[in-house]
């Protein structure tokens, strides 16, 4: 099994394109609308193969806009990767020290659908 895909509640799907693909650099896949009221957008960071998700007239983008919480995104550097974020906009935490050589630093989507920026010692270089 691959994880192929994170749907995420979203209040408004232009606003969430907006963030996802001009605030946090990942690739549009597709943006359908393959039947009236039903609207299908997804986006892929770089280098990942598991995407985010956001529509309308689905059961599954029926959740609660804000309600996920805690989406790991994988990153070689924290602070780079931290740095990176806060020039494009987006307000990052500090990075904290979940220990064992994991580091971390937290951010939200307009709703508040949360995500965590996790930078592990063992996944470096040719091992990330």
């Amino acid at each position: 099994m691959k994880l192929e895909l994170i749907p995420l509640p979203v209040s408004d799907v232009d606003r969430a394109i907006s963030f996802y693909v001009d605030r946090l650099g990942f690739t549009k896949d597709f943006d359908v609308t393959p039947s009236e009221g039903v609207r299908v957008v997804q986006f892929t960071p770089e280098g990942s193969s598991c995407s985010i998700g956001v529509g309308t007239g689905l059961d599954v983008y029926r959740g609660v806009p804000g309600s996920i919480r805690g989406v790991h995104l994988a990153v070689e550097d924290v602070a780079a990767a931290r740095a990176e974020l806060i020039g494009r906009g987006v307000e990052v935490g500090e990075v904290h020290d979940f220990g064992g050589g994991v580091l971390g630093a937290n951010f939200a989507d307009p709703d508040g659908n949360s995500f965590e920026l996790q930078e592990m010692a063992w996944r470096k270089g040719a091992a990330f």
